[in-house]
């Protein structure tokens, strides 16, 4: 296992991600484990973008149609 420390912590960040961990029965260390685990598993902006415009790019459906699709959704 690796060794990862952050200087420079706010003071206020600090006691709140205490007061979180300690709200689930956590360490600061294991609810911090948890957190940058859950960072990793989420993918990025880009790869999201990326899958968008592969999507897309496979759809005989244009940007402009899905996002107007999107709005008539959201406005029933």
């Amino acid at each position: 296992m690796s060794l990862i420390q952050v200087r420079g912590v706010d003071d206020a960040v600090r006691d709140e991600l205490k007061s979180r961990a300690a709200s689930r029965g956590l360490s600061l260390n294991a609810y911090l484990l948890e957190l940058l685990s859950e960072a990793v598993r989420r993918p990025t902006r880009e790869e999201v973008l990326d899958r968008v415009e592969r999507r897309l790019a496979r759809s005989d459906v244009s940007t402009t149609e899905v996002v107007r699709r999107g709005r008539d959704a959201r406005a029933g």
